[in-house]
């Protein structure tokens, strides 16, 4: 395997120029981390095709692109505010991956609830981020990951105490910009414990005209009796390679639903993986995938059940136009300790043109007997029948496509709780879905 040391030297130059300046430093067991995790990342390389997890999603322009570490950059209020929500607790904005508190709109955070840059919580309260921080993504077995893990310095850390119930959402703006080639590595702390609710959003957009790298890495934790809920939304420029990954710990009783909404960027892998460690946790992977033109939209799931009695489902749906790719690779994982699982998956994809393209693959890894496990994924296009009765109606052609294409993609907004994050997304899938109503209709394939 050629390492990533010898197909992108510079690496080893970017990141002796980081660890001198990093946050942290000083502290031995984060820096024993990152040396560890940069060893890791030169030993593997970027992932190919020949690697299973990877398959379907060529990453050479990132591994070919001499990205330098982003500088914090100069971005105005003016400029964020399209993306800033109402009715939210508080906004934090991070620039290049570089928590921005005069950017941000925090006022008086509720009792029991802190949020704020990772920087500056290992400046503050380095033991707490300690306890947690690299305990639950594995730089090991992920080349991203261990790039995250070298590049860690900044990021969101939000710490709901127990018994804590967070009425009004924090929303975590990542803005990148540049005008040439940078990367930038947020990593995100999310501890929740027990007894406690909260909601997060975390929103990845991009400014300028250069190449952009986002490669972030999101570590929830949900104590006993939590609830959670997290949405993504990525919608950055064409020139952005945007990779992530959110890795999720429950424990007993624990409650997680992750929603995602993918817009925008050339290439974007969204990796989730929740581990239902604790009996009788529930979990929701949901998702939306909107893809036009030349876009990769790469979604990798992997629900891990190691505790019995737990309850996951995976809902996801693709709506690929012009030449764009999707991939939808989902796993689900009983343990054979993971007795009274009940599990399920689904896949639905619309293609818009003759040539859009998915790749789908739903797995089931049982090692448990008793269990009720389901999975199954559909590629087709918008029914034809229900298109008729709509223009019937008097519905124009354009307006009946909509309608259809809101309703596909309405299934994966339902399942959203109520209230100011899901209308959000509701405008988002509009505004987006629009632009596809007048394209033509492939033939139908699927298969369960």
């Amino acid at each position: 395997m050629t390492t990533a040391i010898e197909t992108a030297p510079h690496y080893l130059e970017r990141f002796a120029e980081f660890e001198n300046g990093a946050a942290g430093r000083e502290l031995a067991w984060l820096r024993e981390s990152r040396r560890a995790a940069f060893a890791r990342f030169c030993a593997a390389g970027f992932p190919t095709a020949h690697d299973e997890d990877w398959r379907f999603t060529d990453v050479s322009a990132i591994r070919k692109t001499n990205f330098r570490l982003a500088e914090r950059g100069s971005v105005s209020r003016e400029q964020i505010r399209p993306w800033l929500m109402q009715d939210v607790g508080c906004t934090l904005v991070f620039l290049n991956g570089r928590f921005a508190r005069d950017l941000s709109v925090i006022g008086e955070m509720q009792a029991g609830a802190t949020a704020g840059g990772l920087a500056e919580a290992l400046e503050n309260d380095a033991g707490f981020v300690e306890q947690h921080m690299g305990h639950y993504a594995d730089p090991s077995h992920d080349s991203f990951c261990a790039l995250n893990t070298a590049f860690a310095e900044d990021g969101a850390l939000v710490h709901i105490s127990r018994g804590t119930i967070m009425e009004e959402t924090i929303h975590l703006l990542f803005v990148s910009t540049a005008e040439t080639p940078v990367m930038n590595h947020p990593r995100n702390l999310i501890v929740v414990e027990a007894e406690s609710e909260c909601t997060v959003v975390e929103e990845y957009v991009s400014l300028g005209g250069g190449s952009i790298f986002c490669n972030a890495v999101t570590e929830l934790v949900a104590g006993e009796n939590s609830a959670v809920s997290h949405y993504r939304i990525e919608r950055e420029q064409a020139r952005t390679y945007n990779i992530s990954t959110l890795r999720i710990q429950q424990e007993r009783s624990s409650n997680v639903a992750s929603h995602s909404l993918l817009m925008g960027g050339a290439l974007v892998r969204n990796n989730v993986h929740p581990v239902l460690a604790g009996e009788g946790g529930e979990c929701l992977i949901n998702g939306l995938f909107v893809g036009s033109e030349d876009q990769h939209l790469d979604n990798y799931m992997v629900v891990e059940h190691a505790s019995p009695h737990c309850g996951s489902r995976q809902f996801y749906n693709g709506i690929l136009d012009g030449h764009a790719r999707g991939v939808f690779h989902g796993r689900i994982i009983v343990h054979k300790a993971a007795q009274k699982t009940d599990a399920k998956q689904t896949n639905r994809n619309l293609l818009l043109s003759d040539d859009a393209r998915i790749d789908t693959k739903p797995q089931l890894e049982i090692h448990a007997d008793d269990v009720k496990c389901t999975h199954g994924a559909t590629i087709g296009q918008m029914d034809e029948e229900a298109l008729f009765y709509l223009r019937s109606r008097g519905i124009d052609e354009v307006s009946a496509r909509g309608l259809l294409l809101r309703a596909f993609a309405g299934e994966c907004t339902a399942r959203m709780k109520e209230g100011t994050v899901r209308a959000r997304m509701e405008e988002l899938v509009r505004r987006y879905v629009k632009q596809f109503a007048g394209t033509g209709l492939p033939r139908e394939t699927s298969h369960e």
